[in-house]
């Protein structure tokens, strides 16, 4: 099964040399043991564009969808035989990042 292992964070800064480092290296363990599917960093929140095309008008918002302190900053999307797996990996990873992380199961 797969799972969204998101990285909240937040500050608008970029990871440390040391960060970067064991953000390395968990990634070189999920590709060992077979769980990598796919991972990446975020620009701050100030990049984004919200689009709403509900309503028949396209409406393009600068900035986030919502305003708040927290934000996510990057992503894994890992490979588990289960949840307890995720789980553990994530820890792992937040350890790696010295961020929170958030785990939710692709349906």
């Amino acid at each position: 099964m797969q799972y969204l292992v998101s990285v909240i964070f937040d500050e608008p800064v970029l990871a440390t040399p040391d960060e970067d480092a064991a953000i390395d290296v968990f990634n070189e363990g999920l590709v060992a043991g077979g769980h990598w599917v796919f991972a990446g960093g975020l620009a701050e929140p100030g990049t984004a564009t919200v689009i709403d095309d509900r309503g028949g008008e396209t409406l393009f918002t600068d900035g986030p969808f919502v305003e708040s302190k927290e934000f996510l900053a990057g992503f894994w999307i890992i490979e588990a035989a289960d949840l307890d797996v995720a789980l553990k990996l994530a820890a792992e990873g937040s350890r790696a990042c010295n961020r929170k992380v958030e785990v939710r199961p692709f349906l």
